[in-house]
């Protein structure tokens, strides 16, 4: 058996490299989309090196452990890999990525990448991944109902507000409220909005001081216990995510939704009197006077320590996030650029009002990207245990996630 898995292995590696046939082949395991990263590895294979990708699964979770397992097994056939920001420190802190040239971080900077994805890149003051597109979430709301409530959407508005005037119309708020990672990236937004943090000193590692349970965790949960107990509540709303809450909107009942970019052309071809009704604002404030802080999601791309071609990839990954190629990519997804200069392709703006994409520039700069720590997925799966369903969030939620997030991370309980 063992010359088998040798010879197993040999062929593997040949492949990998495209062996005398032609250039090398840089392998690039992207989550799924609608073509954008496609593209843009066809747009970035040049005479001396090609790259070809390999979906990774539709969930995020599963793409991490996917990685991850592979990359522990020092995997040479990963090349390049598109990474959720929670889970670049933690594929940092265990030695799995490449750090980023000084040229290709000048690089970054030149092109304007917005502080949140570099802040998300980062891990003990190196950058690990290079930013390729960073989503925030906006307040989109139907333009009918505003006008049926009576609501000025030109001021800045609440959770509060906007779930009263929900519940006071018999319409609905479409939120993500599933058991995932959606669920907390709500739950941090509203925490952050009301001047909180989920946890504080990070490099801590599991020692880090877990902040959930202060004022701003408390009224973050005021606000999850008011929706699910209203009439403003969809019925599904303990297993909605992005999906689902675009319905919800679509639907008569549709009133307000947060979600991410990609919305603005969600509808065209399916629900083109639902397009031609959405407005859109600024997320909504956790407290009233107080600046939203919205989520901040995206991809950056990583290299892998263990790769056979490791300057190729990182030679790669420099064409990969340029700006061309985030608008690329952007046009093709609705993901948009993590830099400002890649917000000058010309088909977004075409695609998009300039008023909109100035407000996803604004939501990036103000966004509150979850907490850069190698102990996400605990704290997160954490999170979801105390807090989901949604229905049985109160004042008391908070502190038992703090205790709960405690005791995992010093391996005193399980999730």
């Amino acid at each position: 058996m063992a010359p088998l898995a040798a010879l197993a292995l040999a062929s593997g590696l040949l492949s990998a490299c495209g062996g005398d046939s032609g250039p090398p082949e840089l392998t690039w395991y992207i989550n799924p989309d609608s073509g954008g990263q496609d593209a843009v590895a066809e747009k970035c294979s040049t005479d001396d090196y090609t790259i070809s990708t390999q979906v990774l699964p539709q969930d995020a979770g599963q793409q991490r452990i996917q990685l991850a397992r592979r990359l522990a097994a020092k995997d040479p056939e990963i090349d390049l890999m598109s990474i959720d920001p929670p889970f670049t420190a933690e594929f940092a802190d265990a030695g799995f990525l490449a750090e980023v040239p000084q040229d290709a971080r000048s690089q970054l900077e030149e092109q304007g990448t917005f502080k949140g994805a570099m802040d998300a890149a980062t891990w003990k003051d190196k950058l690990v991944v290079f930013p390729f597109w960073s989503n925030t979430q906006v307040l989109w709301y139907r333009k009918s109902f505003v006008e049926k409530a009576g609501i000025d959407m030109s001021k800045p508005v609440t959770w509060d507000q906007i779930i009263e005037a929900a519940n006071e119309n018999d319409a609905k708020v479409g939120v993500q409220a599933n058991k995932y990672e959606g669920y907390v990236v709500w739950i941090n937004a509203l925490v952050e909005g009301a001047g909180g943090h989920i946890l504080q000193d990070a490099d801590a590692g599991v020692d880090a001081d877990i902040t959930i349970s202060d004022d701003a965790g408390k009224k973050a949960a005021e606000i999850i216990e008011k929706l699910a107990t209203s009439g403003a509540a969809p019925a599904d709303l303990s297993v909605s995510n992005e999906g689902t809450a675009g319905s919800t909107f679509g639907s008569d009942a549709g009133s307000f939704l947060v979600n991410w970019t990609y919305i603005w052309t969600n509808y065209d071809e399916t629900a083109p009197d639902v397009a031609d009704d959405i407005g859109y604002t600024r997320y909504p404030q956790t407290v009233e006077g107080e600046e939203s802080r919205p989520p901040y999601g995206g991809i950056g791309i990583g290299v892998s320590a263990y790769s056979d071609e490791k300057d190729l990839a990182l030679e790669a990954a420099q064409c990969l996030v340029s700006p061309e190629s985030q608008g690329i990519n952007a046009d093709l997804t609705g993901n948009m650029p993590a830099s400002t200069d890649g917000y000058d392709y010309p088909k977004l703006k075409e695609t998009f009002p300039e008023d909109l994409l100035q407000l996803f520039q604004e939501s990036v700069d103000a966004a509150a990207p979850r907490t850069v720590t190698p102990y996400w997925s605990d704290v997160s799966g954490s999170i979801q245990n105390i807090w989901h369903p949604p229905r049985s969030v109160d004042t008391d939620t908070p502190e038992q996630s703090k205790v709960f997030i405690e005791d995992v991370l010093k391996g005193d309980d399980l999730l």
